[in-house]
């Protein structure tokens, strides 16, 4: 079979990319204004958590850095024509991502330590730190459709902190859940995440029957 004939990935077209790019960033601009201005402003159904960050405040402002990071810097790298012309640029904030992950997942373990979610924190962070040591091995041997891959399940666990959050502004939700609940609701989020990323990944093959 000549190279010409190799079946390639799927790839996601330009538009649905678009689309999900901007969907993305206006999640995050809800959840910005919802949680974390309100938690500025001293909402009050936030007061007893905004006496915790404020004592945590020396391994929340890493994690908070860490995180920022990787959530910027996902779209930037996931970008091909930034990856076709400026490919030492991709490698570079490559690394950050990678750090930036390192050191988010450590972090948000220390900060969840000696509390009911460290559980849930910890299978997050755990997740966090496999899918993106895979995409970084696979970039280094040179495997690019499965660092590709593993890249899009890494940064699928990097929005769960940002789509955690999007229920925050509902009063049952926020006051009623309990830490055990809470532990266990961001262990699905992670699991739906990777699992919604896979189906993506493998939307061809599943929609599509292969010729004999």
């Amino acid at each position: 079979m000549s190279a010409s004939t190799l079946p390639t990935p799927s790839m996601p077209s330009s538009k649905f990319k678009t689309v999900l790019w901007v969907s993305l960033g206006l999640i995050v601009l809800f959840v910005f204004i919802t949680s974390e201005l309100l938690l500025v402003t001293d909402y009050p159904m936030y007061h007893a958590y905004r006496l915790q960050v404020i004592a945590d405040r020396h391994l929340l402002i890493p994690h908070t850095v860490a995180g920022t990071l990787a959530l910027l810097i996902g779209p930037i790298n996931f970008s091909s024509r930034i990856r076709k012309r400026h490919l030492p640029l991709h490698r570079s904030l490559g690394l950050v991502y990678v750090l930036s992950v390192f050191v988010g997942s450590f972090t948000g373990i220390a900060l969840a330590a000696g509390r009911p979610g460290l559980p849930g924190t910890s299978m997050q962070a755990a997740a966090w730190m496999v899918c993106t040591t895979a995409a970084f091995v696979t970039a280094r041997n040179r495997h690019i459709v499965q660092h590709r891959q593993w890249m899009a399940r890494s940064y699928a666990v990097t929005f769960t902190f940002v789509s955690s959050r999007v229920l925050n502004l509902w009063p049952r939700y926020w006051s009623h859940l309990g830490d055990v609940l809470s532990a266990v609701g961001v262990i699905a989020f992670t699991l739906a995440s990777l699992l919604i990323v896979d189906l993506g990944l493998n939307w061809h093959e599943l929609t599509t029957r292969r010729d004999a």
